[in-house]
């Protein structure tokens, strides 16, 4: 990222946000981040977080929620080294988008580590932070962060909360 993005922040999302110019190009997540985001957060039912420019514009956004995992879904070399619960406890990363305006300049990276961090600071348990991929670039993004496919579902990926946490050591 560029000197003049030092002063980019992250924060929760706010009622005081414009949300109205967003435009990532992949229009579900722009739906929702329009539309649906506020009600989402209102509702406990998702974290959104948004990258905030100087100027106060909206560069980005990403949601965290709690989720499970069927212990199955996961990789064999994997479930080896977990209790053996039927569900195993995740954060789900459940979108994250970019504004078309500000796209290759590394913030969906500067969005995921920021993600992340939360994620590993979170006091609630959690196994792995968990995505679900929109398409097949979105999952190589994931797969060039180390996020790990899950064996049947190649665009829904995991990264455990252990490497997470070795990250930011």
């Amino acid at each position: 990222m560029a000197a003049e993005d030092e002063k980019l922040r992250v924060e929760p999302l706010g009622s005081d946000h414009d949300r109205s110019g967003f435009e990532s190009g992949v229009e579900p997540l722009d739906r929702y981040f329009r539309s649906q985001a506020s009600q989402d957060a209102r509702k406990n039912m998702a974290a959104p977080f948004v990258l905030v420019q100087p100027n106060g514009t909206i560069a980005g956004y990403y949601t965290l929620s709690s989720t499970s995992v069927q212990l199955g879904e996961l990789p064999e070399q994997t479930v080896r080294k977990l209790p053996k619960y039927p569900l195993v406890p995740a954060t789900l990363l459940g979108r994250l988008a970019v504004d078309r305006r500000h796209q290759g300049k590394g913030y969906g990276r500067f969005l995921l580590a920021d993600a992340l961090y939360r994620a590993a600071q979170s006091e609630i348990a959690s196994f792995a932070v968990i995505v679900d991929a929109k398409d097949d670039n979105a999952r190589r993004f994931y797969e060039r962060e180390s996020f790990l496919p899950f064996p049947d579902q190649p665009r829904k990926l995991f990264r455990p909360m252990a490497d997470i946490r070795r990250l930011f050591e």
